[in-house]
């Protein structure tokens, strides 16, 4: 099909963060890990999956705690949070050290009074492009906060979430398939859905659920940054014509947070207009 007949699905008002909440996590208690967003350009970033995440639960009703290892950024969520009304406060953490992951779950416990759900929105990537491009050092940094980080929250978070609770982790396509040319990502993407079979596993116990959601191409300053390294990223045909934003990968990981998937664990969902299944 030719660019200029290239089907382009319009966004909806859930696309642009323009629906009121529908009380769909009132009372609910809930931790945002990575609720803060990279700076490209200030006067025109969209927004970043966890700040989207965490303004949506906020406008739903939850009260959110919003960490993030940039103090200032996870502020700045609390600020808009606030600014529509909705109750959040700011923990500065980083998820690689492990007293960090220890502090940041204690302090949203006592800060919330109880955990209902845990987002994780966390990852980086470091290296040159193939497995040639990879320092073994590159190589456990980004496993250290990709996995490592992720393991060390839940391992504390577990214990002290409510009944009923929910853990959703934000990982990537690049789990599912091939394409980034970041061995280490890839990597450690992919293994995210093996410790999230764990979580879910354990978490029966007591109903806790926990689930992935894996966006494909995502128009948010990150994304912006990973173009700009990779001029090819932005190119990537969809079928769907554009980019996702924010606020769909955030609707997708409401519906995992939410008693709609209550019957609903261990499961991936791909936000990515069908790149890994018809593409």
């Amino acid at each position: 099909m030719a660019d200029e007949e290239r089907y382009v699905r319009p966004p909806s008002a859930e696309s642009e963060g323009l629906v009121p909440g529908r009380g769909r996590l009132r009372g609910r208690r809930v931790l945002v890990v990575g609720g803060g967003q990279r700076i490209v350009d200030v006067e025109t970033d969209p927004v970043g999956n966890g700040r989207a995440m965490s303004l949506l639960f906020a406008r739903e009703g939850a009260h959110v705690a919003v960490a993030d290892r940039d103090e200032a950024s996870a502020a700045e969520t609390v600020r808009l949070i606030e600014a529509e009304g909705g109750q959040a406060f700011a923990i500065s953490a980083d998820i690689s050290h492990e007293s960090d992951v220890a502090e940041m779950v204690a302090s949203a416990v006592r800060g919330l009074g109880g955990l209902d759900g845990l987002a994780l929105n966390v990852g980086i990537g470091l290296g040159g492009l193939g497995l040639a491009g990879v320092k073994a050092s590159e190589w456990d940094t980004v496993l250290g906060v990709n996995l490592r980080g992720p393991m060390l929250c839940c391992r504390e978070a577990l214990p002290v979430m409510e009944p009923g609770g929910s853990v959703v982790f934000i990982s990537s396509i690049a789990g599912l398939i091939a394409g980034s040319r970041l061995p280490a990502y890839d990597a450690s993407k992919a293994a995210l859905g093996g410790l999230m079979r764990h979580v879910a596993l354990e978490g029966a116990r007591k109903g806790v659920r926990a689930n992935i959601v894996a966006p494909g191409l995502v128009d948010t300053p990150l994304g912006r940054a990973a173009t700009q390294g990779r001029p090819s990223r932005g190119r990537s045909p969809t079928p769907f014509g554009r980019q996702a934003t924010g606020w769909e990968v955030a609707y997708a990981a409401l519906f995992f947070i939410g008693d709609e998937s209550v019957y609903v664990t261990a499961q991936t969902l791909a936000v990515d207009s069908g790149l890994t299944g018809i593409s």
